[in-house]
């Protein structure tokens, strides 16, 4: 397992390791199993793009960093990597990953190594249990993984079984998230904000609107976030239906964007959302401090207007989400979203 000050280098062992196997293997995406370390690296064209990881740091699997074409780096290092510079709020925001905060009255997204003992009871955990498959390809690159949310009481509750596509689009990098959780009992994703899929961004990609404060989560724990806006800070967002920048959190939307600048260049996150997924389209969780979420099964949290989701899978039965996270190294339009949106909505049926 991986300690601290292994994954503070993370980034550089990325690159180096990346462009040895690369040179060995040829171009195209390279998805190599390193699963000693706890890791599975992905490259494109020999240049790092994102690992899957599971150190015993963290309390799920995630992948970190996500990294652009031309090898900018788009989330935030801290707890995994830490950068100077940064925002040390939320130890529980690493690189992107997949779960929410109140399943049966379990919290699996708050949960982290800096959660008190007193508290661990009431969290959950998402364990990595074994790699299905991994593919390299010249076109694009397959993971599939398997794991599972455990409670606090030690109860596993679901199966995730998850497969991740990586490619190209142009000059942009996509990973496409497609994951079935099966209920091993009744599992009831309880109306909560914290969810499903995040992304912690780098500081250049926060709001420069950003005051900070006291953010609480659904235990009524508080969480202070600096009122020191991140200095070169520049992120803004933009849904579907034309909301942008603070006025996004808490709408919903098929897509959204994150468009920031670094180095005089233009940035862009998008999260695409599926009409096949659950609470379509998505309420998006996104923060001026570099929270980027989407969250399908939250509902009267963000519209105190509509009741309660609560949604539940029974016993045995299983529910699939699906989401597209594209990298760009340039603007985009909202045209050209909706374009993107559609094809992907045309996908994994």
């Amino acid at each position: 397992m991986w300690s601290r000050l292994a994954l503070s280098g993370l980034l550089g062992l990325m690159a180096s390791g990346a462009n040895v196997r690369a040179a060995q293997t040829g171009k195209g995406v390279q998805v190599t199993m390193e699963e000693a370390q706890h890791r599975v690296d992905i490259t494109i064209d020999g240049a790092p793009f994102t690992s899957y990881i599971w150190p015993d740091t963290l309390t799920k699997p995630v992948l970190f960093p996500l990294i652009a074409a031309d090898g900018t780096v788009l989330t935030r290092g801290y707890p995994l990597a830490p950068r100077p510079g940064e925002r040390t709020d939320h130890p529980h925001h690493a690189g992107m990953w997949f779960n929410y905060g109140n399943v049966n009255g379990f919290d699996f997204w708050n949960n982290s190594d800096a959660i008190p003992p007193e508290r661990r009871p009431k969290m959950g955990s998402v364990f990595q249990k074994k790699i299905l498959f991994a593919k390299s390809g010249a076109e694009q690159g397959e993971l599939g993984v398997e794991s599972e949310w455990v409670t606090g009481a030690g109860q596993p509750i679901l199966d995730d079984t998850t497969r991740l596509v990586f490619s190209t689009l142009g000059d942009a990098r996509v990973i496409d998230r497609i994951t079935t959780l099966r209920a091993l009992d009744p599992a009831v994703f309880n109306d909560d904000k914290e969810g499903l899929l995040g992304i912690r961004v780098a500081r250049w990609l926060e709001s420069p609107t950003e005051k900070g404060g006291t953010f609480t989560d659904a235990s009524g724990k508080a969480t202070q976030v600096s009122t020191t806006g991140s200095a070169g800070a520049s992120g803004v967002y933009l849904t579907s239906e034309g909301k942008s920048g603070d006025a996004a959190w808490g709408t919903r939307g098929q897509w959204c964007t994150l468009t920031g600048t670094n180095g005089g260049k233009t940035y862009v996150i998008a999260i695409l959302d599926h009409p096949e997924n659950p609470g379509y389209p998505t309420y998006w969780h996104a923060r001026g401090y570099g929270l980027f979420a989407a969250n399908p099964v939250g509902r009267h949290i963000f519209d105190p207007a509509a009741p309660a989701l609560n949604f539940t899978i029974d016993k045995g039965q299983s529910a699939t989400f699906r989401y597209r996270v594209i990298l760009y190294t340039h603007s985009v339009t909202a045209e050209e979203m909706n374009r993107e949106a559609d094809r992907f909505s045309a996908e994994y049926r």
